[in-house]
């Protein structure tokens, strides 16, 4: 199975222009034969808080469809961030389309402090299969948090995916936390980094793939676009740039 983390530099408050890069990305996987592409942490209207209730909206939302309509297409599980607007506020969600299926949610369940002014938690963590694995979405702060990792895994989780929007201290500390939880529990990890300005800070990408012995396999720069390919079968993983 080939897993697609994308880096890419969305534009602050702009779904449709956001819109058409993902598509551009989604069709980069699909070219380089992608079982599944995912990314950063609020992908499609960039990682601002004080946007995101303006922004939210419903799971059925129709500007969704597209994303199906791939999905089902080519056969490729998608994921991709937005603000989702439910009874009682709203969550930074990743929803996730599978061929064939309904649409499904994933709300990040752990905010980091200065989220709480905007977002309520998740309360449920989602479990994907795709190519007979089992796959585990995280969400940037909680992707840090070995228990996150813990309940995942005792969901039956192979594969993390940690959807993020760090800056530069946020990486340096993911450097370590993650290939610590692929070597805790054998588990490949996977990060998908957004790049320039985000909220109040600078998201400095560096995308990367780990094996589930820990071994970093490959990584993105700062301030390019693109994808990070994990094969699981092979244990190797490679960068394809996007222009």
């Amino acid at each position: 199975m080939k897993i697609c983390a994308a880096q890419l530099r969305p534009v602050a408050g702009n779904v449709t222009m956001n819109t058409a890069k993902h598509l551009e990305f989604i069709k980069l996987a699909v070219a380089q034969q992608g079982d599944v592409v995912f990314f950063p942490e609020l992908s499609l209207t960039g990682f601002e808080p004080r946007l995101a209730s303006s922004l939210a909206v419903e799971l059925a939302d129709q500007q969704f469809h597209v994303f199906q309509e791939l999905s089902d297409q080519h056969r490729i599980l998608i994921g991709v961030g937005m603000p989702i607007a439910v009874k009682t506020g709203v969550q930074i969600g990743m929803v996730w389309f599978t061929p064939g299926k309904a649409r499904q949610l994933y709300a990040k369940q752990q905010l980091h402090i200065d989220e709480t002014p905007y977002f309520i938690p998740g309360d449920e963590q989602l479990v994907l299969e795709r190519g007979g694995m089992i796959l585990a979405p995280a969400i940037c702060y909680e992707s840090l948090q070995v228990d996150h990792a813990d309940k995942a895994v005792a969901l039956t989780a192979e594969v993390y995916l940690a959807s993020v929007a760090k800056p530069a201290n946020g990486i340096a500390r993911g450097a370590v936390h993650y290939p610590d939880m692929a070597r805790r529990h054998t588990m490949p990890v996977i990060m998908a980094n957004c790049i320039g300005p985000c909220d109040n800070f600078i998201s400095v990408g560096q995308s990367a793939a780990w094996n589930n012995q820990g071994e970093l396999l490959a990584q993105m720069d700062r301030e390019s676009e693109g994808v990070v390919i994990l094969d699981t079968q092979s244990e190797s993983a490679s960068v394809i740039g996007i222009a």
